[in-house]
């Protein structure tokens, strides 16, 4: 069986060393360059099955690399894993919204780990299986509404390229109108919003016979932290902005998703 593929882009000798004495361990034709700039080149020649990319590094980061590869159709379909430098949410949902399939932080380094996610993207599940999951997702209807447009517009896109349908309001008098033409599989809720409030919805959802089934994930703030009222309209979680990544958030909303029989 031929080699798979590896392009790892790291300007640290150490880490460097570490992650392409692993790669060749594990059966993988591995290379490796320092800097964004050679990695871009290097995509083109090796023509990898996966890149680990590196984000804080000399002449590219990796943020330029990664909105380079979005715009070049040959390049944007390989699956890249990030080495997170900080791991914070803010890094990691940027990352996520250029395309990145997973991320590894530094701190938390493990090359198992890395060798684990390699696996899991390029030798895991088949094809088919592949599009199975691509056409259950399909069938999934997700109503956003929140007031924050950058965030919308920020999950909107990674849950579309996820697969999922996606529609959006911006405050909850025109989610409550989005909620009445099309019943969804699940909505995200922001709590605090202007014209109505996400509580008031969320009565209105529970009261309505179409609606009082559907599962609700509420965004806070913080406000309404504990308000047993929220308990009582049955809201599947209660996420603060803050606390979560993009990837957290699609991994909830796939675990609510599979408990309804969605998917």
């Amino acid at each position: 069986m031929k080699e798979k593929k590896i392009l790892l882009i790291e300007d640290e000798p150490v880490l460097g060393e570490i992650l392409l004495k692993k790669l060749i361990e594990g059966g993988y034709d591995a290379t490796w360059v320092h800097d964004g700039e050679k990695g871009l080149a290097s995509m083109k020649t090796v023509r990898p099955d996966l890149i680990l990319l590196d984000i804080v590094m000399p002449i590219k980061d990796g943020y330029q690399v990664l909105e380079e590869m979005q715009s070049d159709k040959e390049l944007r379909s390989i699956p890249v894993v990030v080495i997170s430098n900080s791991g914070q949410p803010v890094e990691i949902e940027r990352i996520l919204a250029l395309g990145v399939k997973d991320y590894i932080v530094k701190a938390q380094f493990d090359p198992d780990e890395v060798l684990a996610k390699i696996t899991k993207f390029i030798d895991g599940g088949s094809a088919a299986d592949a599009d199975t999951s691509a056409r259950e997702r399909n069938k999934v209807h997700i109503v956003i509404i929140e007031d924050d447009t950058f965030l919308s517009s920020l999950a909107a896109n990674r849950l579309r390229k996820e697969g999922y349908r996606v529609s959006a309001a911006f405050d909850g008098a025109q989610g409550w109108q989005l909620l009445q033409q099309d019943t969804p599989d699940l909505v995200l809720l922001d709590f605090i919003m202007p014209v109505e409030s996400g509580i008031s919805v969320l009565r209105k959802i529970r009261a309505d016979a179409k609606l009082k089934d559907v599962p609700v994930i509420v965004f806070s703030n913080g406000q309404g932290q504990g308000d047993p009222e929220l308990a009582e309209l049955g809201v599947e979680a209660f996420l603060i902005k803050a606390n979560f990544t993009l990837r957290e958030v699609l991994a909830k909303i796939a675990d609510i998703l599979k408990k309804h029989g969605k998917l």
